[in-house]
């Protein structure tokens, strides 16, 4: 199956929250345990990614929701799946079974969905999260200089997380809701020195595209480390990724600006999956389907789109809406890049 063959073609949808659609499930700590994590030592609820293994059919059924919504790309579970985000609970030495795991999940949901319509290709998306640990800003506000992690740690962590995810037969691998776009350069490291080392692994034979999203958190139009959009696009174009774009931080009203903006300046495909909305004072998402798609309906309407779907609050219903509104429209065109 050929991506960017498909982008080529139509806009393509992505789905929307994980965290969202768990929540739903109202779980409590003995389901996140299961019977292998019974006796663990420390709480585990609110490990979603943990689900993948204790609660697979939960994580499966979540994909296939949003693939039934029309999404043609699905992330996998596991945004916190590395060592480093994974000492919070003492399970550092789970990180690569959780990758194998969670793309597995995936795996067996798009492959379903593949075969019962084989003209449609579905797409998994390793989803590779920004770590809770910064390299550019110090968690010490008494010490500037004071960095709670190294440049070779990250690529170490990173590293284990894409043999994982390749392992568990990912078509894409999703460099997601980066704030520090130093992080994100060890996570592109970590997969182009991944590849390199293991150009035929599991006979898969070429290394997988990328796709990069970063984060504008308020209304400066920065990344948490101070970046602007375009800086934060030139910062990362020597990756060569499939599509770059922006997700999570804003509702899409206020991302809207933003996406004209990259539209206007990638030379790749871009992609975006906003929030539903901005939270209320619970730090619930209030903005229903028709509402987010209506606005992003727009964003298609003007040419700016090749990716979209959803992040924080969205639901299944959210990316029926925004799948039956942007299918009218057709896919942003790439810039034509002079050859010198």
């Amino acid at each position: 199956m050929d991506i960017r063959a498909e982008l080529n073609k139509r806009i393509l949808i992505i789905d929307g929250a994980m965290g969202t659609m768990i929540q739903r499930h109202k779980l409590e700590e003995a389901d996140y345990r299961g019977e292998r994590f019974k006796d663990w030592h420390t709480d585990v609820k609110g490990n979603n990614d943990l689900l993948s293994i204790t609660q697979p059919q939960i994580i499966e059924g979540i994909h296939e929701l949003y693939l039934q919504a029309g999404a043609d790309i699905i992330e996998t579970n596991t945004f916190s799946s590395t060592l480093i985000a994974q000492a919070d609970y003492d399970m550092q030495s789970l990180a690569y079974e959780l990758n194998v795991a969670s793309a597995k999940c995936a795996r067996n949901a798009a492959d379903k969905y593949n075969t019962k319509n084989p003209g449609k290709p579905r797409f998994v998306a390793g989803a590779i999260g920004p770590l809770n640990k910064t390299l550019s800003l110090s968690p010490d506000v008494n010490n500037p200089g004071f960095r709670a992690v190294t440049f070779d740690e990250v690529v170490i962590a990173y590293t284990e997380q894409i043999a994982g995810l390749v392992e568990g037969g990912v078509d894409i691998l999703l460099v997601e809701t980066i704030f520090d776009t130093l992080n994100a350069k060890a996570a592109i490291y970590a997969i182009k020195n991944y590849f390199r080392k293991y150009p035929l692994s599991e006979g898969r034979g070429a290394e997988l595209p990328i796709m990069i999203s970063g984060t504008i958190t308020d209304a400066s139009g920065r990344t948490l480390s101070g970046q602007t959009l375009e800086a934060f696009y030139t910062s990362v174009a020597h990756a060569n990724p499939l599509s770059v774009g922006l997700n999570c931080a804003l509702g899409a009203q206020e991302m809207r600006p933003h996406i004209e903006e990259l539209s206007s300046i990638a030379a790749c495909y871009t992609s975006a999956y906003p929030n539903a909305g901005l939270p209320n004072a619970f730090g619930e998402y209030d903005e229903q389907p028709h509402e987010t798609a209506h606005i992003i309906e727009e964003w298609a309407k003007n040419g700016w789109l090749n990716i979209v779907g959803g992040c924080c609050g969205t639901t299944p219903d959210h990316i029926k809406h925004i799948a039956d509104e942007v299918r009218k429209y057709e896919a942003r065109k790439l810039p034509l890049v002079e050859i010198i």
